[in-house]
């Protein structure tokens, strides 16, 4: 009988031995295992990967963005620009007046040079004098006074008048068909008419709101038809600036008094100081817009 039950008792305590075995057996290896697959050693590779490599490669991208930053200057409006869209922009920044002037698209300059100009400015009267120089000038140096250091292109002054009609006064504007002449052919279906007194001749005529005339001696006759032919063709792909109310160009034979005037508004454009006549035509033709 105590034979059985000692039986009995071991087989029990066998039994709950392996009961105690089964149910620790889940728990004891499967957390460290979890732990080593998802905190352990995540956290490092999240910070390996997001964190330590990308503060210094954005430090080093923002050092070279600030080296590659242009220095800024105390001058940026004064000085000259590498580009005639820049120099442009510096020279209207100098004239500070109310006055609404329109300024040339660019301007013909020798290769190898920058534009730059010195400006004057009153109540009603802005005058810009347009230069080349082979070295960067700022607007309104005292070097450009130097005829060395820089070289005129062209003069442009801008009047304000009372009246637009006092300003029309402004325009030797004459229709040329209407005054007679001698006529001549200036090809493009053009007739220009021809007048000469006191040592001169005059090749004129109209295009739109313009009048134009040629300049020559009479003992040169055909030089001022051989101009008047060249400023037809070259206004057949270039357009002048359209006037309110009108326009006058002189373009002279002998490089000298080249002449071109126009009216908007109240406003009277005035360009001169430029000896060569078709480049005098080139740099009007700059204004149109």
């Amino acid at each position: 009988m105590k034979k059985i039950f000692f039986t009995c008792m071991l087989l029990s305590f066998s039994m709950l031995s392996a009961c105690s075995d089964k149910e620790e057996k889940p728990n004891v290896p499967n957390k460290p295992q979890e732990e080593q697959q998802t905190n352990v050693p995540n956290k490092p590779q999240e910070e390996q990967q997001t964190n330590v490599p990308n503060k210094p490669q954005e430090e080093q991208q923002q050092t070279h963005e600030h080296q590659q930053k242009p220095p800024k200057t105390n001058n940026e409006n004064t000085v000259a620009s590498n580009t005639q869209a820049g120099a442009l922009k510096n020279i209207k920044d100098q004239l500070k007046t109310n006055l609404p002037i329109t300024l040339p698209k660019g301007l013909p300059i020798t290769k190898g040079t920058f534009l730059t100009a010195t400006t004057k400015t009153e109540t009603n009267q802005v005058e810009i004098v347009f230069l080349e120089s082979k070295e960067y000038l700022s607007i309104n140096d005292s070097k450009l006074k130097q005829p060395d250091r820089a070289t005129a292109i062209a003069r442009l002054s801008v009047q304000q008048y009372e009246s637009t009609d006092e300003a029309n006064e402004q325009i030797s504007f004459e229709n040329y068909s209407q005054n007679g002449g001698q006529e001549v052919d200036l090809g493009y279906n053009i007739k220009g008419y021809q007048d000469a007194g006191v040592g001169s001749l005059w090749t004129g005529w109209n295009e739109g709101r313009w009048a134009i005339a040629t300049h020559t001696r009479t003992e040169n006759p055909e030089a001022g038809v051989k101009l008047a032919k060249q400023a037809v063709q070259f206004l057949e792909t270039h357009m002048l600036p359209i006037p309110k109310q009108n326009g006058f160009a002189r373009l002279d034979v002998y490089e000298s008094g080249n002449l071109i005037v126009w009216q908007e508004g109240k406003l009277v454009y005035t360009l001169d100081s430029i000896k060569d006549p078709l480049k005098a035509l080139e740099i009007a033709t700059a204004f149109y817009h």
